[in-house]
């Protein structure tokens, strides 16, 4: 089949990738558009697999406020170079995570940095739940891990799905990112703030 521009043109609106990615991916997938997008994203992945190690010393900050003023959120988005740290992007892609941190509020970025008086905390009340309905204690662990799971899943940053578009988790946002920048790309920290709170 014949890989026409308009062809590479649309592709490369749906995925951001680059414009010879796209025409490659086209003429693998001999012009289907829902498989050469499902290939550049499989590449997204294997190139964040191989750039997960690389330090992410440049990056920016970037603010939410929410209409009224009463709701905010910073995030600090980090990236490999200053160049990537500069692109619109890039940027747009930090307030996204700044909106999405207003809006649901995680505790952490990663399960590893859940406080342990929390984890402690919400696991006491599963137990106690589980033990009142009359549930013996081998079906209590099950049901305790799976709400754990769901707990975290809520929480973590990470493993939440995105506010704008609940079919991805935030990681894979970033791992899709990685993906497009070519850099590894990585939360580093975060804060909200709401009047009153």
């Amino acid at each position: 089949m014949k890989i026409t521009s308009q062809m590479v043109k649309d592709l490369r609106d749906q995925t951001a990738a680059g414009m010879m990615d796209c025409k490659k991916a086209l003429s693998e997938t001999d012009g289907d558009m829902e498989k050469a997008v499902d290939l550049l994203r499989q590449k997204g992945l294997s190139v964040a697999a191989k750039r997960a190690g690389r330090e992410t010393s440049e990056g920016t900050i970037e603010c939410y406020i929410h209409a009224g003023g009463k709701i905010g959120a910073m995030v600090e988005l980090s990236c490999e170079s200053d160049f990537v740290a500069k692109t619109d992007g890039f940027k747009e892609f930090a307030r996204d995570l700044a909106l999405h941190v207003a809006a649901v509020n995680p505790v952490a970025i990663t399960r590893e940095e859940v406080p342990e008086d929390v984890i402690t905390r919400e696991k006491d009340i599963y137990v106690q739940q589980a033990l009142d309905s009359g549930k013996p204690e081998n079906i209590v662990e099950k049901m305790v891990e799976g709400k754990m799971e769901k707990f975290l899943k809520e929480i973590c940053l990470l493993d939440q799905p995105f506010v704008k578009d609940p079919d991805f988790t935030i990681q894979q946002l970033i791992t899709d990112m990685i993906g497009k920048m070519g850099e590894s790309i990585s939360i580093r920290r975060f804060s909200r703030f709401q009047i009153g709170a």
